[in-house]
């Protein structure tokens, strides 16, 4: 009789090193390696609950590794860490064999939004909060409108817009209307 066993797999794939985690010893899935320590980032030290959001809300997953004291903080929360790709699956293994049963299944599929690293005596801590891909979508972009100026931002010399119909003249209140 087979004996199965459940761990969490984590990949981040932060620019220049894709970190793999799982919340147990070391598990070979494919060609990766998830390991449950990385010399640069730590171990894993708290998983929120992943929960679906309503509405305009997104779900968000926060992760909190514990990174070794001899990481700069520069590296745990460089600039361009922002929108990386991070994925959660649960997967199944084979006590005796170490190896996956089956393929694990995607749990979240998202994008790194904030790190916030925390100082305390003897410990430090890296929150990282993850969104959903289709937080994109919500975005409010106040800037952008239906307008000649912001289409030719775009699309430098594209002149689409310049005699669009239906909108509206701006009349200036309280002057003489132009003629």
């Amino acid at each position: 009789m087979n004996r199965v066993g459940f761990t969490g797999l984590i990949k981040i794939e932060f620019p220049g090193h894709a970190l793999r985690l799982s919340d147990g010893s070391f598990i070979d899935w494919g060609a990766e390696r998830y390991a449950s320590k990385d010399a640069t980032f730590g171990i894993i030290g708290g998983l929120q609950e992943i929960s679906e959001g309503v509405g305009e809300e997104v779900p968000v997953f926060e992760l909190t590794l514990l990174p070794p004291s001899n990481t700069p903080a520069s590296t745990l929360a460089a600039p361009g860490y922002q929108a990386a790709r991070a994925r959660f699956w649960l997967a199944e293994y084979d006590y005796d064999t170490g190896l996956i049963v089956g393929a694990p299944d995607l749990q979240f599929d998202g994008q790194v939004d904030q790190i916030t690293l925390g100082f305390g005596p003897g410990q430090r801590t890296m929150g990282v909060s993850i969104v959903s891909n289709t937080a994109r979508l919500l975005e409010r972009n106040i800037g952008n409108s239906l307008n000649s100026a912001f289409h030719k931002s775009v699309w430098p010399g594209e002149t689409g817009h310049d005699n669009a119909d239906g909108l509206g003249r701006q009349v200036a209140w309280g002057v003489e209307a132009a003629r």
